[in-house]
């Protein structure tokens, strides 16, 4: 099973990804008690798309956190590394556009969208900081990004109470309710081996993104982060 380090061999993970295609929405949802559809809300409303845009949503898995993107009425292209994935979304939703393409290799030219997005995939890039130097290459000069990944709660408590459910409850669920356990096991150890909203919003400072600024959503389980591509 691969795990999770900073060292994970791409091929590796997107072979994992294959192999849950089928179930993974479903999952995620169960694993998450239903709060995945408010995160993927709350990225569309920080995106703050218009009608015409192009965005790109970068490690789109089955294209559920695209949907809504394209509802407002921007061009949305869905992009992954996984083609049990984008074989499962184009079944599912054959009015979006899939994309097969490596986070760290973005097959875009430059400037070509106004917006990105990713959500809960930037930690599964092998070099998560070149994910976020490709994304802004791809972006417009003053366009937008918003990043909805896992994150560490500020309350140290909660934080406890979390970590505890990540160990113990998480790979549980998986089991009843995921066609690969091992799987979410990867799942709950890439979260605690995440770091925290300030360094990441250090990452995206340092790939070249400005105006950075995060906000947590329940209590910090997932934190979005938001930038600007300079003018």
């Amino acid at each position: 099973m691969t795990r999770a380090d900073l060292a994970k061999a791409p091929s590796e993970v997107a072979a994992m990804f294959d192999g849950v295609a089928r179930r993974y929405d479903r999952t995620n949802t169960a694993l998450s008690l239903g709060r995945d559809r408010a995160w993927r809300r709350a990225t569309a409303r920080a995106l703050d798309l218009r009608p015409g845009e192009r965005v790109l949503d970068l490690a789109a898995g089955t294209g559920t956190s695209t949907e809504p993107l394209a509802r407002s009425g921007a061009r949305a292209v869905a992009c992954d590394f996984s083609l049990g994935m984008l074989a499962v979304g184009a079944r599912r939703r054959p009015d979006l556009p899939f994309v097969a393409g490596d986070g760290t290799r973005l097959p875009f030219a430059d400037a070509s969208f106004d917006a990105v997005t990713t959500s809960f995939g930037l930690r599964n890039v092998v070099d998560p900081r070149a994910a976020l130097a490709e994304l802004r290459r791809v972006t417009r000069p003053g366009g937008r990004l918003v990043v909805c990944e896992f994150s560490r709660p500020a309350r140290a408590p909660f934080r406890t109470a979390y970590t505890e459910y990540l160990v113990r409850a998480l790979p549980a669920v998986a089991r009843r309710v995921s066609s690969n356990p091992d799987a979410y096991a990867y799942l709950a150890e890439s979260i605690r081996a995440w770091p925290d909203q300030r360094t990441l919003a250090g990452w995206l400072a340092d790939a070249g993104w400005g105006d950075v600024a995060w906000r947590d959503l329940t209590g910090g389980i997932v934190a979005l982060h938001r930038a600007v591509r300079p003018a």
